[in-house]
């Protein structure tokens, strides 16, 4: 994984160099689209097949994703010319973490055993904010198991005040 993470860094940062300029928004949408389909096992064995040219896999990406812009297609030959196609979620990963630290916010995973919405996520998040130290992009899912509380994610940081962790806790202290 840590491999993975290395390989993709440089793309992450010159696309990121690149997307400043534009709209960052809509790159971070595209290479995320990009992200996906490179993800599908049918892209890997076409990019993986000697009688395929790399600019075929390339044609093939910018056109599952709708774009014509140069810039795009550069980015991906470049990718898909090194070998480096699976690296490609690793790479939009590392682009909304460099998109993110630009805004001075990050992406937070909340995980919550029922449904959050209106005041009550948005008195949560406000909570967060001020606990991290910046703004938050919150993903909610419903986890069921938790029994109850919370579990965020934000970055490598996991705050988890869910009744589940709190047994095991309880748990593990009891047969000590």
């Amino acid at each position: 994984m840590a491999e993975l993470a290395t390989i993709a860094r440089p793309y992450a940062e010159a696309l990121f160099r690149v997307a400043k300029s534009g709209d960052l928004n809509r790159w971070s949408q595209l290479v995320r689209e990009l992200a996906q389909v490179a993800a599908l096992s049918e892209v890997a064995n076409l990019a993986d097949d000697p009688k395929v040219s790399p600019s075929q896999v390339v044609d093939v990406l910018t056109s599952a994703v709708k774009s014509t812009d140069a810039e795009v297609r550069n980015f991906v030959a470049a990718v898909v010319e090194n070998g480096r196609l699976a690296a490609m979620p690793e790479i939009a990963e590392q682009f909304e973490a460099l998109k993110n630290a630009a805004a001075g916010s990050a992406d937070a995973t909340i995980e919550s055993a029922f449904p959050l919405e209106g005041e009550q996520l948005t008195s949560l998040v406000k909570g967060l904010e001020h606990k991290f130290g910046c703004k938050l992009n919150p993903s909610v899912t419903v986890d069921p198991s938790l029994i109850g509380g919370v579990r965020v994610v934000v970055g490598d940081e996991v705050l988890d005040t869910s009744v589940r962790a709190r047994l095991a806790a309880m748990r593990t202290s009891l047969t000590a």
